[in-house]
């Protein structure tokens, strides 16, 4: 059989996508020439499919995001190729290489333009990918692939994750083609949507119930950036986000987060066009950050608003803290961003509590995310 002619090119990231930008290439050693167009062309088969997947733009990072994102920062370089036959745009892949932990780990994508599906495509993308991590030294590979919960819905078998909840349908192509590769589903994640408003007495009564259990703790709000008395105690929670929640039979190393880190983090929120709304409950006597809630917003998508980070410390769970900070900031969001008709949140779906707290707001499951990964020997 003869294989599709196709060229696989790194992607220029450009300074901006004003004609004439000039940009650099990823340190790959791979070089590239470009002015942009395959940058638009990446960001335009990445709508595509979300445009196919969802019916809408709202999941999707904007242009200004992806610039930023795709420079890399000191602490995960990012590569990113695209696929041409014949100068036409049919896919890209991306490598994720982290930098101060993880450093055995690389983050594989892999995005075929539907009409050139089922050509062997995405296999000669997911191959170059892998040998780019190879090249690297690293020697686990994580994927993720989410599916409308519709479909997970009306799917005649799934295929469970190895954590032990959740699974993901086994008739979709994306799931033939992870387990076709090599690659096991360790773990699978929930994305619910919650529909704003949320009526005030029902959160009321939540908050009611919270601030009974919780009267030992003192809630704590900023926007955009932690104050700086803050700093070094939100760090520390954050270096928590990969010891406390469950990770399954992911291998992945908790990050070391210090207050450097987390102003690199606003930072490039800032650039990319994203605001933040941050709610942290802190012990009254001792003054100690316990708990911490993170929601942006895209103001060039306003419609969605996206839920980060949230954390309660294992020693101080039993308070109903994730509670408490989630209704801080849903009634903040709702006053500050009065365009939002919705909350996206992702959490794993063996956290019941997190997910039973989610449930009481009123979120309900709107797609399953598969968490893929691949050893090598």
């Amino acid at each position: 059989m003869t294989l599709t002619p196709l060229t696989i090119t790194a992607v220029v990231i450009p300074e901006s996508l004003d004609a004439g930008s000039a940009g650099k290439a990823g340190s790959s050693g791979i070089s590239a020439e470009g002015n942009g167009t395959d940058f638009r062309d990446c960001c335009s088969l990445q709508d595509a499919h979300q445009m196919e997947l969802w019916g809408n733009l709202d999941r999707c990072a904007t242009v200004q995001e992806r610039l930023q994102f795709w420079r890399g920062n000191g602490y995960e370089e990012r590569q990113l190729f695209i696929a041409r036959v014949g100068g036409e745009p049919v896919g890209r892949c991306s490598v994720t290489l982290p930098l101060q932990e993880n450093t055995a780990t690389a983050g594989i994508d892999v995005l075929v333009a539907s009409a050139h599906r089922r050509q062997g495509i995405g296999r000669r993308l997911l191959d170059f990918a892998e040998e780019v991590g190879r090249g690297r030294r690293r020697t686990i590979f994580d994927a993720d692939c989410e599916e409308p919960a519709g479909r997970v819905a009306e799917a005649d078998e799934l295929l469970p994750a190895k954590s032990g909840t959740g699974g993901v349908p086994k008739s979709a192509p994306s799931t033939a083609f992870a387990v076709n590769a090599g690659y096991q589903l360790e773990q699978v994640e929930t994305s619910s949507s919650l529909p704003l408003p949320v009526a005030p007495e029902h959160l009321d009564a939540l908050e009611e119930a919270a601030k009974a259990e919780s009267q030992d703790y003192v809630l704590v709000e900023w926007k955009d950036s932690c104050p700086e008395e803050l700093v070094d105690a939100y760090a520390a929670l954050k270096s928590r986000m990969g010891t406390d929640l469950p990770m399954a039979g992911l291998e992945w190393e908790a990050e070391d987060w210090d207050a450097a880190r987390v102003r690199d983090e606003e930072q490039t929120w800032g650039k990319s066009g994203i605001e933040s709304l941050v709610a942290a409950a802190r012990r009254r006597d001792t003054g100690e950050l316990a708990a911490y809630s993170a929601l942006n917003r895209r103001p060039a998508r306003p419609r969605i608003l996206s839920q980060e980070d949230t954390l309660v410390v294992g020693e101080h769970r039993g308070h109903r803290l994730g509670m408490l900070i989630k209704i801080a900031n849903i009634r903040r969001a709702q006053k500050d961003w009065p365009a939002g008709q919705s909350v996206c949140t992702w959490n794993a779906s063996e956290n019941r509590h997190m997910l039973a707290i989610n449930i009481s707001l009123g979120f309900r499951p709107s797609g399953y995310e598969g968490e893929w990964q691949k050893r090598l020997e």
